[in-house]
This record gives structure tokens, C-alpha cells and sequence, in this order.
């Protein structure tokens, strides 16, 4: 009897490992940057970033690869810190926001590659155009968030993505064509979460 009680708790555990889910965790916006900077011809790096998105997250610490992210950028956010040009980035020329007012990033795949360090693969898509982008992922902190009293996890990630491949060649090569884009960002486990 002994034996068959360890045996059906062994496989219970065995069981729970097995299907385990991922677990939610919310972006806390009040600690996160979405940034982006671009060479302008040769003589300085331009610096801007937006302001509105959203996304949703899962994090399997144990299996990383069943991690997933999806990601919602407010185009009309966008903010180079110099008001003529937003209007121009956000015209048809570059952006076309007002017909193209959302930008999405939904992952595909997950790979751990360090000890902190992931390679996140995903699809991108801006103006209504889709292309594999590859998210490099810095896990800055894991653990209990001091204040919050609860799970935390921090990240720091970059991509490089090139614009012309979105439709937004205008001025290549002169100004760059390649965007590197970094996301710096605090996130909690969600209340939901058991």
C-alpha cells in the first residue's frame, strides 16, 4: 500500500512537471522604454521612441522555449523629440500612420542561448507588411520584486530592423536604413496567476 501511494504521488508529480503552463506576467509601464535610433547621415545617431503599446507575456522559467510574447505598438505615439519630423515619419512617406496605425510583434519561437540571454523569433509587422525579426533578450533580474511583493522578471532587448524592408526607404543610404530598436522593461506576475 505504501509502495502504491509513493508510486501514484511520484506520478502525480511527474504529471504536474509535465503540463505545467507557462505563467502571465504584466508589463509595468511606469519602469519600461521602447526606443529606437537610426544613423543620420554619418554625423550623428538620431534617438526617438514610442510612447503607447501593449502586450501580453508568458514565462515558463523551467522550459523557456514554451515562453511567448505578443507585442502592440501605437505608431501614432512616436516621438523623435522634434515635432516637424514626427509629422513627417508619420506621413506617407515613412510610417503612413493614419492608414497603418499599429505595429504587432508575435513570437514564434523561443531559445535560451546563455545563462540570462534568449534569441526570441517572431513576426513582425508594419504597415500591413510581415518579416521575421529576431529579439535578442537580456534577463536583467528574476526573482521577488522588493516593492511589489511579488514575482518579477526585467529585460533588456534589442533588434535591428531594417526599414526599407517595411516600405520606408525614402533617403537610404544617406540616412540609415538600419533602425536598432531596444526595450527595456519591468514586468509582474499577474494577480491572476496562481
Amino acid at each position: 500500500m505504501i509502495r502504491l501511494a509513493a508510486s501514484a504521488l511520484a506520478l502525480s508529480l511527474v504529471a504536474g512537471t509535465a503540463f505545467a503552463e507557462p505563467v502571465a506576467f504584466e508589463f509595468d509601464k511606469s519602469h519600461a522604454n521602447l526606443a529606437f535610433s537610426y544613423n543620420h547621415l554619418g554625423y550623428s545617431t538620431t534617438e526617438g521612441r514610442f510612447g503607447a503599446w501593449d502586450g501580453t507575456l508568458l514565462i515558463d522559467k523551467d522550459t523557456p522555449a514554451n515562453s511567448s510574447v505578443e507585442f502592440t505598438i501605437d505608431i501614432t505615439s512616436l516621438d523623435t523629440f522634434w515635432a516637424e519630423r514626427d509629422t513627417h515619419f508619420l506621413s506617407a512617406d515613412f510610417f503612413d500612420a493614419e492608414k497603418f496605425p499599429k505595429a504587432t510583434f508575435k513570437s514564434t519561437k523561443v531559445e535560451q542561448t546563455g545563462e540570462n540571454q534568449l534569441e526570441v523569433t517572431g513576426d513582425l509587422t508594419i504597415k500591413d507588411i510581415t518579416k521575421p525579426a529576431t529579439l535578442t533578450v537580456n534577463v536583467t533580474a528574476l526573482g521577488e520584486h522588493p516593492m511589489a511583493k511579488k514575482e518579477a522578471a526585467g529585460f533588456a532587448i534589442s533588434t535591428v530592423v531594417k526599414r526599407s524592408d517595411y516600405g520606408m526607404d525614402m533617403y537610404v543610404p544617406y540616412v540609415g536604413d538600419e533602425v536598432t530598436v531596444t526595450f527595456h522593461a519591468e514586468t509582474l506576475k499577474t494577480d491572476a496567476t496562481n
